[in-house]
């Protein structure tokens, strides 16, 4: 069930990325040259798909995924390239504008659909994996495991996320965010230890079937995130 901190955040993730975000993230998620800082981010996020990827079947065909949150649809894309039926959603309407026009005319026995909206929509359906890549960190820990819950419900054979690993130099850019905010500032970023989400995770009801397989970090100079995959008993 959606919690009002959710719907809160959630709102703010929606205006933001609609709004502040969409030049930058148009060109962070392009070839377009950028500064040192966000190359590192880039490199990251190339990284972090690859691994994502990495743990699906190399034959996608009959498969149905949830990209959840899927920003500008690479991930989404690549997953239909390998045969996937791609369901791919996101709270930005800028986004999935521009992962319409970027996406293939034609992906073979693949196919993307791009939706505007949440991705625990009920009438999005069934899925065999649900990919969660970085549209999670800006949620408390608790709310995150809940939404969590809400994609294994729609899930038969794995859920895979991300979080943001809380490290003490993640703490203190995230303290220092919350110290001097800005109209301008992206949600922040809630970190998280391995050990309090797995206390999470445990304690969740709706996940007592369901154990974390396989974790990686990524780190890339400014862009720190951890890979995980839930799969059902």
């Amino acid at each position: 069930m959606e919690t009002h901190t959710y719907l809160r955040r959630r709102n703010q993730i929606e205006s933001y990325f609609d709004g502040t975000a969409a030049e930058a993230w148009k060109r962070l998620t392009s070839d377009a040259p950028l500064g040192r800082i966000r190359q590192t981010v880039r490199a990251g996020r190339d990284d972090m798909r690859a691994t994502l990827l990495g743990w699906l079947p190399d034959d996608l065909r009959g498969i149905r995924l949830l990209d959840a949150g899927c920003g500008t649809g690479a991930l989404a894309n690549e997953a239909a390239a390998r045969g996937a039926e791609v369901v791919a959603t996101d709270l930005s309407r800028s986004l999935i504008e521009l992962a319409r026009d970027r996406a293939p005319r034609t992906f073979g026995t693949g196919h993307v659909e791009f939706i505007v909206g949440d991705m625990l929509q009920p009438d999005l359906g069934r899925f065999d994996y649900v990919v969660a890549m970085d549209s999670l960190i800006h949620y408390s820990a608790p709310d995150m495991v809940v939404v969590l819950a809400g994609l294994a419900a729609k899930a038969s054979r794995g859920v895979l996320f991300t979080y943001a690993p809380k490290t003490t130099a993640l703490a203190m850019m995230h303290a220092i965010g919350r110290a001097f905010p800005r109209s301008d500032r992206a949600p922040a970023i809630e970190p998280i230890s391995a050990f309090h989400l797995d206390e999470l995770v445990e304690a969740e009801p709706k996940l007592r079937d369901w154990n974390i397989c396989r974790t990686k970090r990524i780190a890339s100079g400014f862009y720190k995130s951890q890979a995980v995959e839930l799969v059902p008993e």
